[in-house]
This record gives structure tokens, C-alpha cells and sequence, in this order.
């Protein structure tokens, strides 16, 4: 075919073309419906196999299937650059998330370095760091500050009414408490990941997940305010915690350690003026500099040398052992306490790994297995609980820095991990003299990206204002609820706007454009003209219990047609006629009944007169004559005997439903209702009878319905509710609106306007 022919496709007249109602369509298109799914047929086919098992073996473990073709001599040199990067900065921030945890600093090395060679033997992407994150570390710290406070830890002093924390039972119980958590977080990530139900990360919508992690950041900020000042303030838990905790550190602010302070300043200025310097340069950089690292370092060299500790009472880390712990299987008797807490920390680690995880995989054109991705976390938690790890998901900050230095493949992480292995075994020990303030300052140095995403409130309010709002419930719901109840009432919401979205739908009255076979919103298109007597309705929303009384609202409302009077209307003048009829009736069975009682005697006989008396004859027809006159069928003035004989006989007749004019009334300028089902995916049973209604009730008013554009599946819902009859057909549904209409006209026998070039009337 030459291209002229495919620009200018041959015209096909309006006349010629062929209107195909679904019946037609099916017909022609030799539509098949597969057989129903057995239970069998559902049930996944295992086989004992060499090849069964191998797929099934690449599929859990993921680094058999690319390991053995990684391209060394292209990708391990960026990996090695990137691995050694990210162990660098898993350093200072795992010592500063155990911090937020509430666990001792160890164990934020701990649970940096297992989840990393876990992940890289089971992750499926290739750029996210998996290791301690801001968000959940914050959602353990609040669990741990409620269930184990260090009011529980008090010992008192000798000879004394003071009291003073036990650090190491108090430390004991909270790695106890927080192991427990970690092995239900993986094993409900697990469970989620083996049940393929990864769609569920997917209730938590972009604007949710940035609230919430905003929120997040507040509720981190104001926990290491106490850190910044050197204040002393008691663990809060439950609503309105963190405004609670945040008004005891003011009352406490003349207490302020003025050396912890100054640590503190001078420390976060360095590092935003180092990761300004970053951002400037970051094209000619190899490598970012090594900032926390870097601060830690200075830090722990002056206070050790300066005895900060001693000298200016500036509160420090202390003991970090070195070495690894035996696995130690946690005490599954908090469960019941922290099931709820696991539940929440598990989606929302799920959606933050599986959300960035999308974005590396969309930038570099490769695959993601979401539920794979459930899976590996759910081991990296799972197992990381019997090493008294803290739960875990993929941080943004060193996501970037993997990718950026050249990390093409987790062999990054893997190296990452060996980098916090020497740490734990070696080095650890050497930062017992770094202050705490500095790890307080590292934290809030790292909110500067989730606190930039305030604005979105701009760019929100530009583009959705639904969006927006949940943007706003979640950050005040997080704030004021804490961090577990605030999801729930976040998620909550988010599917409220859901169906909201749903019951206050655009309903829009279609005409047709000039000139062609497209139909849109009259408000919206000057072009766009009614068809005379046709209504074209559609509805931006699907169909179903929650709207469906307000769909037909609507439809009455823009029809512009009253048609529950109209109806009533009729009815009443039903009820008129019929006690007519029925009047008509019982005076016609009152002269039969007299003309039968009358005396023989008055009645002449042929051997007496020798004729017969008309008067009377023309008297006992009269009856007949009236009954005729009085039914709905009228006779015409040249009809024969024969074709009235029928009116007489005792057979029952078959009277014509009487039309809105034969009642007197006003017949509606409408005669054709088109229903757009373009937009509607699925029905239900509370939509089947709600359509039933508007056909009885428009054909009522003589306003005939049709369907167009239904889906197939829709058609298959229709069937299987019973909506087909004598009555409704599926030749009241048309492939497209342009059938409907053109079939319409055609009947009615009106002039359409003609398309400039029809290609097709029909969308299949």
C-alpha cells in the first residue's frame, strides 16, 4: 500500500456504512468465550524436575542467575569505587540511627553489615543500599521509648533516695525487644512477598509516602534536640507525643550543656558547607567527600584528646565492643505487644524499597521483581533479628551515592559489607570517645532532602487538590498520632478519596463535533452539537453501589426531563381511563341485561305480523356498537363485517399500550437515550438493577435506551446478572457512540450530519 493511500484512507459513505450493535458484533467478530477455570487448572503446576528445580532456584536466589555472567573488566571497578563509598557512610549513620532506635551503637553496625550480604544474595536491583534509614529507625525508637523507658532501669544509690539508669539492663532489654520486632517484620515482609501481594505497597500513593517521610523527619529532628542542648528529657509515647517532648525540651533549654551546643553548631555547619561543595562539584569529584566520616573522625580526636567528657560533661557513645555475636533466637513473648508496629514498619519499609528500587531499575532499563524484593527484605529483617539487627530498608542518600560513583551491581554492596565487617572487628572500638552530639548533628544534616520536599505543596496545589489533601491529613495525622496510628489514618484516607473520587464524578452531555464521527462535552467543546431528540450521557466514574443512585440523578436531571411526574402522571391518567373503560362496561352489561328480561309477549312473531320489529333489533346491537367505539384500537370507516365480527366474540382482545398523547399528555422533545459506557470497567449487581430501572422507567415516557462502548468484560457482568431479555437485548448496545447514534437517526428517519472521512463507525 503506498502512503498516499495510508494518509487518505478511501471514504465510506454515512449511507453504506454498517451499524453494529454487540449482537451484530459478536456475530461478525466470532466473539469466544474460554471455558471457566477449574480448581485444578488454578492451582500452580509443580513438577519434579531437574529444570523445575533450577528455575526455582535462580528465582530465590537471584545472584546464581547474574553472577556467573557479570562483566568483571566493565563492572568492577565502579563497584569497588561505589562499595567502598557506601561502607564509608554506613559508619557514621549506623552509629547515629542506633541512637534513634534507642539500641547502643553496635547494633546499628550490625544491622548495616548482615542486611547488605543478605541483599546481595537475594535482591533483584542492582543500585538500592539496604542498612538502617531515618524512618524506621525513628518508628523503633518511639516503640522502644514506650515499652522499655528508662524508668524501668532506676537503681538506687547507696545510702541515698537518688537513683541512678542502668545503662547495660536497660540496653539488654531494648536489643531483646527490638530483635523480636525486626524477625516479625521480615517474616510479615516474607509472607507478603510469597502470597504476591507486593500490589499492596501500592495503596501508599507518592503524596502519601512523601507526608509521611516529612512528618518522619520532624518527629526525628525533635528527638535529637535533647542530643543538641545536652538536656535530659523522658522518653514520650502515644498522640501528641512529639509536641509533649518538644515542650519539656524548652522548659529544660537553661539547662543546656553550652559545650554539647557548640559541638553540635559547628559540626552541622561544616558538613552543609562540605555537601554544598558536593553538589557544586559533583560532576569533577570521583567520588563525594567523605563528610560524616570525616566530622566523626575530628570529632572523636578532639574529645578524646580535649577529654570532652570530663571536662565539659559532653555525653559521648562509650564501650563498643568489637567482634561478632553468636545468633541468639529472639523472645517471641513481646510479639503480641509489637505485632501491630511490625505490621506498619513492614509496608513501610516494602514501599520505600520497592518505590526506589523502581526508579534505579526505570533509569538503567532493567527489571524488578516486586515480590522477590519482599522477599529479600523480609530475610535481610528476618535473620538480621537472631543477630540483634534492627529492621532495615534502603536509604535515598546512599542509594545515590552507589549509583552515582559508578556501583553497577549489589557486588557494591557486597564490598560495602566487608568495609563494616573490618569496621566491627577493628576499628569500631576506636569511636567509644565520640560525642553524641555529632552523631545528633549527622542526623539532622541528612533531613535536609526530606524537608525539601515541602515543596510539593506548591506543585500540588498547582495540579491536584486531592493529592494535596492527603499530603496534609498524613503530615498532621503522623505529627499529631505518631508514626504507627498515623499511617493507618493516612492509608485510611487515601482510600476514602477513593471513592469520594468515585461518587462526585463529571457527568457530561455529548454531542458530536463538526465533521467528524467524535462526540465531547458540550460544555466543554463549542463545536460539539446535540444531536435533535438524541441524549448522549456519560459518566467519568465506573458504576456501582456507592454512585449508582447518583448516576441516575444526574442522567433525570440532565435529561431535562421531570420523569418521575411524567410517570405518575401517566399513571394516573391510566387509572382514568380505566375506571372509564370499566364504567363503559357495567352500562353495557346493564342494557344487555335489561334487553334480555323483556316480556316475550312484547316481542311480535313472524306467524302474527309476518315481518320483524327493527326498532328492536336496532336496540339489542346498540351495546356492540358502543363496545367497539370505547376500546383503544380504533376501526376504520371502510373496515368489513368480517373485520368486526372479532369485536363481539367472548375472545379476549389485544389492546395497544395507550401513548403518552392518546392519555393527553405532553410526549417528551427526547427519543433516544445513548448511555457512554466507555468508562465503566465493571458492574455490579446494585448497577445491573439500577439500569433495568432506567429502561422501564425511560420506556415509560417512550424515550428508547441504548448502550455504547460497553467493554467485553462489562458484556460478560451484564450476562451473568441476568440483565438480558425479551426486552433488553444486546441490540441495544452499540461498539461505539457513532453507531448508536447513526442507528438512531437512521430510525427516526432524521438528516445526520456527515463526517468529513469515516474511516470506521466502530471501535472493536
Amino acid at each position: 500500500m503506498e502512503l498516499s493511500e495510508l494518509q487518505h484512507p478511501p471514504r465510506v459513505s454515512q449511507a453504506d456504512s454498517e451499524v453494529l450493535s454487540e449482537a451484530k458484533l459478536e456475530e461478525m467478530a466470532l466473539r469466544t468465550r474460554p471455558p471457566p477455570a477449574s480448581f485444578h487448572s488454578r492451582l500452580p503446576h509443580i513438577r519434579c524436575s531437574c529444570a523445575s528445580a533450577k528455575a526455582l532456584l535462580y528465582r530465590v536466589l537471584p545472584v546464581l542467575r547474574w553472577l556467573p555472567r557479570y562483566p568483571v573488566r566493565d563492572w568492577l571497578p565502579g563497584d569497588v569505587i561505589s562499595g567502598l563509598s557506601v561502607g564509608i557512610m554506613h559508619l557514621p549513620q549506623g552509629l547515629a540511627y542506633a541512637l534513634l532506635a534507642g539500641v547502643p551503637p553496635i547494633n546499628g553496625l550490625y544491622s548495616a553489615f548482615y542486611p547488605l550480604l543478605l541483599y546481595f544474595l537475594f535482591g533483584t536491583s542492582r543500585h538500592i543500599s539496604v542498612g538502617p534509614f531515618a524512618v524506621i529507625s525513628v518508628m523503633i525508637g518511639s516503640l522502644t521509648g514506650s515499652l522499655v523507658p528508662n524508668s524501668n532501669f532506676m537503681d538506687p544509690v547507696n545510702g541515698t533516695n537518688e537513683t541512678v539508669l542502668n545503662v547495660a539492663r536497660r540496653d539488654s532489654a531494648r536489643v531483646e525487644l527490638v530483635a523480636t520486632l525486626t524477625s516479625l517484620v521480615g517474616i510479615f515482609q516474607i509472607a507478603l512477598g510469597l502470597l504476591q501481594f507486593g500490589f499492596v505497597v501500592t495503596y501508599l500513593s507518592q503524596p502519601l509516602v512523601r507526608g509521611y517521610t516529612t512528618a518522619a523527619a520532624i518527629q526525628v529532628l525533635v528527638s535529637q534536640l535533647k542530643y543538641v542542648f545536652g538536656v535530659e528529657v523522658p522518653e514520650q509515647s502515644g498522640p501528641l507525643s512529639m509536641f509533649i517532648a518538644f515542650a519539656k525540651i524548652c522548659s529544660k533549654l537553661p539547662q543546656t550543656n553550652v559545650g554539647t551546643l557548640v559541638t553540635s553548631l559547628i559540626a552541622m555547619a561544616a558538613m552543609l558547607a562540605v555537601k554544598m561543595l558536593n553538589d557544586r562539584f559533583s560532576s569533577k569529584l570521583p567520588m563525594p567527600i567523605p563528610t560524616e566520616l570525616i566530622t566523626i573522625i575530628i570529632s572523636t580526636g578532639i574529645s578524646y584528646g580535649a577529654s570532652l567528657k570530663t571536662t565539659f560533661g559532653i555525653d559521648v557513645v562509650g564501650d563498643i565492643p568489637s567482634g561478632m555475636r553468636s545468633p541468639v533466637v529472639p523472645n517471641f513473648s513481646y510479639a503480641g505487644q509489637v505485632v501491630g508496629n511490625a505490621f506498619a514498619i513492614a509496608v513501610v519499609g516494602c514501599a520505600l524499597c520497592i518505590s526506589l528500587g523502581k526508579i534505579f531499575a526505570l533509569k538503567h532499563s532493567y527489571k524488578v521483581d516486586n515480590s522477590q524484593e519482599l522477599i529479600a527484605l523480609g530475610i535481610c529483617n528476618f535473620v538480621g533479628g537472631f543477630f540483634q539487627c534492627y529492621s532495615v530498608a534502603c536509604s535515598m542518600s546512599r542509594s545515590l551515592v552507589q549509583e552515582t560513583t559508578g556501583g553497577n551491581s549489589q557486588v557494591a554492596g557486597a564490598i560495602a559489607s566487608l568495609v563494616i565487617l573490618v569496621i566491627i572487628l577493628k576499628i569500631g572500638q576506636l569511636f567509644q570517645d565520640l560525642p553524641k552530639a555529632i552523631l545528633a548533628a549527622i542526623i539532622i544534616v541528612n533531613l535536609k532532602s526530606m524537608f525539601r520536599q515541602f515543596a510539593d505543596l506548591r506543585v500540588l496545589w498547582r495540579s491536584s487538590i486531592i493529592d494535596l489533601l492527603i499530603w496534609l491529613v498524613t503530615f498532621v495525622a503522623t505529627l499529631l498520632l505518631n508514626l504507627d496510628m498515623g499511617l493507618g489514618v493516612s492509608v485510611a484516607f487515601a482510600l476514602l478519596t477513593v471513592i469520594v473520587r468515585t461518587q462526585l464524578p463529571r457527568y457530561s452531555v455529548l454531542g458530536q463535533v463538526s465533521n467528524t464521527n467524535i462526540y465531547r462535552d458540550v460544555v466543554d467543546y463549542k463545536k460539539a452539537e446535540e444531536i435533535p431528540g438524541v441524549m448522549i450521557f456519560r459518566s467519568s466514574a465506573p458504576i456501582y453501589f456507592a454512585n449508582a443512585e447518583l448516576y441516575v440523578g444526574a442522567l433525570k436531571d440532565k435529561s431535562g426531563i421531570n420523569v418521575d411526574y411524567l410517570i405518575g402522571k401517566k399513571k394516573k391518567a391510566l387509572k382514568k381511563q380505566e375506571k372509564q373503560q370499566e364504567k363503559e362496561k357495567k352500562k353495557e352489561a346493564k342494557k344487555e341485561k335489561m334487553s334480555s328480561k323483556l316480556p316475550e309477549a312484547s316481542v311480535p312473531s313472524s306467524n302474527d305480523l309476518g315481518f320483524i320489529d327493527t326498532d328492536m333489533e336496532t336496540e339489542t346491537q346498540e351495546p356492540r356498537s358502543d363496545f367497539s367505539e370505547s376500546g383503544p384500537e380504533e376501526v376504520a370507516s371502510n373496515a368489513t363485517m368480517a373485520e368486526l365480527e372479532p369485536e363481539v366474540s367472548d375472545a379476549p382482545k389485544a389492546f395497544k399500550e395507550p401513548t403518552l398523547e392518546s392519555l393527553g399528555l405532553k410526549k417528551p422533545d427526547l427519543h433516544s437515550l445513548i448511555l457512554d459506557f466507555s468508562s465503566v470497567n465493571f458492574v455490579d449487581t446494585v448497577c445491573i438493577n439500577i439500569l433495568k430501572n432506567i429502561f422501564r422507567d425511560f420506556r415509560e415516557i417512550e424515550v428508547d435506551v441504548f448502550f455504547a462502548g460497553c467493554h467485553a468484560s462489562v458484556v460478560d457482568q451484564l450476562e451473568k446478572g441476568n440483565f438480558f431479555s425479551q426486552t433488553i437485548t444486546k441490540h441495544h448496545l452499540f461498539a461505539s457512540v457513532h453507531d448508536a447514534v447513526t442507528y438512531v437517526t437512521r430510525r427516526q428517519g432524521q438528516s445526520m450530519p456527515q463526517a468529513v472521512t469515516l474511516y470506521s463507525s466502530t471501535k472493536l
